[in-house]
């Protein structure tokens, strides 16, 4: 799913109904449209721009496929755009294949360092499917329990941050916990020192950590 560089982006939230997803059209048929379908309503619209699904009012996702990686760069004029127009909470869910694993540290790296967006890898479309699905469910309890959460940002992308944490080697669940709790965001985490990461994880996981982060193509 490759996107046209002379799409728009619709800079501006979108009424979601609760426990719905808004996603884009050119989705339909696919095997993340018929994973999301099954567990939550699917609504398709076909004016969403850069944006691949809504899933609030204030959070939204975009999706690199392994084509989309593996044709150039015109999936970075997408995101970029989004990122200077937008100022809804996006999450940028990557295909993460043996094809595109090349790729990923670059992408990585401009999505986490230079965005200062969310990343989360996938193996596949059915994964990504219930990535959304679990955001929706988390969103939904926020919005049905405490109206005052939708105020927090950072509260939802708790679980796509924790599964990106777990894919730095050496990182388990519970030196993830530790990070999210000492840094608060993935950003926050990407731009910490050495010496500032050495304080929770200890030497050795700390130089890990940053070279996951700083790592280049």
């Amino acid at each position: 799913m490759m996107a046209n560089e002379t799409t728009p982006v619709r800079a501006g939230a979108v009424d979601v109904p609760h426990g719905h997803v808004i996603g884009h059209e050119k989705w339909n048929g696919s095997q993340i449209a018929q994973g999301i379908q099954g567990n939550v309503k699917l609504i398709l619209e076909d004016n969403l721009g850069v944006v691949d699904f809504h899933l609030s009012n204030r959070f939204c996702i975009l999706y690199v496929s392994e084509a989309d990686l593996v044709a150039g760069n015109s999936f970075r004029r997408r995101l970029a755009c989004f990122r200077n127009a937008c100022s809804l909470q996006g999450i940028v869910i990557v295909e993460k294949t043996h094809i595109s694993d090349q790729y990923f540290p670059a992408v990585q790296k401009f999505v986490v360092l230079e965005l200062g967006m969310t990343l989360v890898p996938v193996a596949n479309q059915g994964e990504a499917a219930q990535l959304i699905i679990q955001l929706v469910h988390e969103l939904s309890k926020d919005r049905s329990s405490n109206p005052f959460l939708k105020k927090q940002c950072s509260q939802p992308l708790e679980a796509p941050v924790f599964h990106t944490l777990q894919q730095i080697p050496g990182v388990g669940k519970t030196k993830a916990l530790l990070l999210l709790k000492q840094f608060q965001s993935l950003h926050q985490l990407c731009n910490a020192s050495i010496q500032e990461l050495e304080q929770v994880v200890g030497r050795a996981l700390a130089q890990q950590i940053h070279t996951f982060f700083t790592q280049t193509k």
